[in-house]
């Protein structure tokens, strides 16, 4: 499997590891979530927290390069994402059921399925292994529309341009040109007055390209607690915290 590092790697303070990285994007969707739930009239908190999505984007092209088993990190990834949709509907809609918007999770799944197709095509380089990557990509995007996926079909694009961008000249200009196409040019949603302009939220994503090129390709500590602790982590705060909500509503 590719152990290469990162094209993106910058290491004049020494940089960060993929764990305080994945630190850091846990830490701002919490704010985020909190946001929506418990504390919601600090709007910063939301703004901060687009900073998230695109980090754990990174990190699902990352681990597809450095992981020993991509099928089990699919699966993973499954398995997590049906775990965590429960959570999600009684944070996001109070109800147990909700089908008209599903958990990140399956975002990055659907990211991770299309990255796979298309670095088979890449190994092979043959008609049938281009044909079934192009297949791949439309198929991921489609699902993300019709499974209303969060981020939708922006955030499996999201996850496809890091993949793509791994080791291109001039990655990080193109990055940031992807990450400003797909969060502000061709993003619609709420919106703030910023320098005159009607700018949308969502635009704040672009600077998780920060601390993502400070990224020094190196993962941290690593051990299975720690590993499960962060899938962990995602249904079991949403249901922490529609539980307070709805203690303190």
């Amino acid at each position: 499997m590719c152990k290469s590092p990162s094209s993106l790697i910058r290491k004049p303070l020494g940089g960060i590891n993929a764990n305080q990285l994945r630190c850091l994007a846990v830490a701002l969707m919490l704010l985020d979530h909190l946001w929506a739930t418990l504390i919601p009239g600090n709007f910063w908190m939301t703004c901060a927290g687009r900073l998230a999505f695109p980090i754990f984007a990174f990190q699902i092209s990352e681990g597809f390069f450095h992981t020993s088993d991509r099928k089990r990190y699919a699966r993973r990834l499954l398995l997590f994402a049906l775990i965590s949709e429960i959570p999600f509907d009684l944070m996001y809609a109070s109800t147990v059921l909700y089908p008209f918007h599903q958990n990140v999770l399956f975002t990055l799944l659907l990211g991770l399925l299309a990255v796979s197709a298309m670095d088979r095509a890449r190994r092979e380089r043959t008609g049938k292994a281009v044909l079934l990557a192009v297949l791949g990509l439309l198929g991921a995007l489609l699902l993300s529309v019709l499974g209303m996926v969060d981020y939708g079909w922006r955030g499996v694009l999201t996850v496809v341009a890091f993949y793509a961008l791994r080791g291109f000249p001039g990655a990080w200009l193109a990055q940031a040109a992807a990450m400003v196409l797909l969060n502000i040019v061709g993003f619609q949603g709420l919106l703030i007055p910023l320098l005159g302009l009607d700018f949308p939220v969502q635009g704040f994503a672009v600077l998780a390209l920060l601390p993502i090129w400070l990224y020094n390709g190196q993962p941290g500590a690593k051990n299975r607690v720690l590993q499960y602790g962060f899938y962990a982590f995602y249904p079991v705060h949403m249901l922490i915290l529609y539980l307070l909500f709805s203690l303190l509503r």
